[in-house]
């Protein structure tokens, strides 16, 4: 069964079955795991699961692989990613955040190391803090939540996202400090992954040729989308669109430039071209969601 098939879990939808804190579609929290209807069967995360175990046990898929956590764990589930047969002790509990997939890459896109030890968490879903690190974990959720919760606040999305970036870099470090005392060398594709992400992150407004970035990286783009896929569950035009389709979204809402100035500048033969291809991701025309 390809991802597409799998029921997706979304903002959305757990903003229905849980009653967290949230803002728009883009984030949600929650404060005792041990009430979210975790999936038994196979679903696939459209957004960012970030966790941490406060107590108990519980166990999962991720991809089909066998996780488990117990108190002073960090998981994470990435977009993308299929998960379901949880099962969990009785005692179980934790706090977590759902990030959507455009919020998280608006956060990180101009912080290249982040989104750089993030893609760590793709082959390590799980990964023990130091109990400092865990403390300081539960402070930013708690003052995220204060904020989240200050409506009258005029910069309130902007201060969660702020708080959010910062305690990304705290997480960050975390697997920076894990990757650097693990003895396990990173896989060929892995590194091929990641270089690709790099160029992604550089090239992505002017370059969405699969054969480009396989010459980039002076492999072919068989290898190269094998190679992604292995990784991440998602093939290399996966990530390219993601990412246009994210920066054609930023530039329609927050920007004032027309819509030509918009298709020239991310590189499309033309307007038409250009409103096909948005089309076809958002099921809106781009002057159609600019009204939205």
């Amino acid at each position: 069964m390809s991802n597409s098939q799998f029921e997706p879990i979304t903002i959305a939808k757990a903003k229905k079955a849980f009653q967290g804190e949230y803002i728009d579609d883009d984030i949600i929290l929650f404060d005792q795991f041990a009430k979210l209807p975790f999936p038994t069967e196979s679903r696939i995360l459209d957004c960012i699961l970030v966790g941490l175990c406060l107590q108990g046990n519980a166990r999962y898929t991720v991809d089909t692989e066998i996780h488990e956590v117990s108190a002073g764990d960090v998981l994470i589930i990435s977009h993308g990613q299929v998960t379901g047969n949880f099962q969990r002790s009785h005692d179980f509990n934790g706090i977590g955040l759902m990030i959507s997939f455009n919020f998280f890459s608006e956060m990180v896109k101009d912080i290249h190391e982040i989104s750089s030890v993030f893609l760590f968490s793709r082959s390590h879903p799980v990964f023990r803090l130091l109990s400092d690190e865990e403390e300081v974990f539960k402070e930013y959720y708690n003052l995220i939540r204060r904020k989240m919760r200050d409506n009258s606040h005029h910069f309130r999305k902007d201060v969660v996202c702020s708080l959010l970036t910062t305690m990304l870099y705290d997480i960050g470090n975390s697997i920076y400090r894990i990757q650097q005392l693990g003895d396990r060398k990173q896989t060929r594709s892995e590194t091929i992954f990641i270089q690709f992400m790099h160029l992604l992150e550089e090239n992505f407004r002017h370059e969405r040729r699969v054969s480009w970035y396989g010459q980039q990286l002076c492999i072919t783009s068989k290898y190269l989308s094998e190679s992604v896929k292995q990784i991440s569950k998602r093939t290399p035009n996966d990530w390219i669109d993601s990412y246009v389709v994210r920066e054609i979204r930023v530039q329609l809402k927050s920007s004032t430039k027309s819509i030509k100035e918009i298709s020239q500048e991310m590189n499309f033969p033309n307007q038409s071209f250009f409103g096909k291809y948005f089309r076809e991701h958002t099921g809106l025309s781009p002057s159609e969601y600019r009204r939205s």
